[in-house]
């Protein structure tokens, strides 16, 4: 397995079956700067969204659109994608798991907004706001938490699914801040490897995984702050 954080809460995620990209917020990205869409779409098989806010959605209609791939999205979201042209969706919602060759993937919850504002100013509300939790098939498995607050029902999440890795929000404002994120991953999880997103892209966020690193220190997993377009092979 590969994984590419692609800056924000996108990441590629390459196996021997699959070719992912979740919540690819690229073309407006500040932290995306330098990387090519086309190079990091290149292949790709499913586009898995988390919850419905612009920084998540980012390039999925494009995207589907341009390369075929499966767009794994809520019910509200799914339903709205299509709208926009999407016509290759997997929807599900929270609890609900949905199996595709190579992997599947779980809705579990997150406590966070998901909306859309359109262009006559109506803001349109897409499902609630999930994490996901993905199985592969001979290959590590990533709770990817999608933007949350910490709340104690991830203890379940980890009874019921025992994740290898997770995708860890931090940047304080709109999800939990890296201090609350670290005592997230120690109390609740076993992590193997966590690796901080949601930070420093927006100035009123958080610009670096410090105080995550920090609240991490001593743990048995493995904090992996990694830069824009740097992956990690597991």
């Amino acid at each position: 397995m590969k994984i590419t954080w692609l800056g924000h809460s996108a990441f590629r995620i390459e196996t021997s079956k699959s070719k992912i990209l979740l919540d690819p917020f690229l073309s407006h990205n500040a932290s995306f700067s330098g990387q090519d869409i086309k190079d990091v779409s290149a292949g790709i098989t499913h586009i898995l969204l988390t919850h419905g806010h612009g920084d998540h959605v980012g390039d999925t209609v494009a995207l589907a659109k341009e390369t075929g791939a499966v767009v794994l999205a809520n019910a509200d979201l799914a339903a709205w994608l299509g709208s926009k042209g999407v016509d290759r969706i997997e929807m599900g919602n929270t609890g609900g798991t949905v199996t595709f060759g190579g992997f599947s993937a779980t809705f579990t919850n997150a406590l966070h907004s998901s909306a859309q504002i359109t262009e006559d100013g109506v803001s349109h509300a897409l499902g609630n706001a999930n994490g996901l939790m993905l199985h592969f098939d001979d290959e590590a498995s990533i709770f990817a938490m999608g933007d949350t607050d910490i709340f104690s029902d991830m203890a379940l999440i980890n009874e019921l699914h025992q994740p290898d890795i997770g995708f860890v929000p931090i940047g304080d404002r709109f999800t939990m801040g890296g201090a609350v994120a670290a005592l997230a991953c120690q109390r609740y999880f076993s992590f193997k490897t966590a690796i901080p997103c949601h930070y420093g892209t927006f100035p009123i966020i958080d610009q670096t995984a410090d105080k995550f690193v920090a609240g991490m220190e001593g743990s048995k997993t493995q904090a992996r702050a990694m830069k824009p377009a740097e992956s990690l092979s597991i």
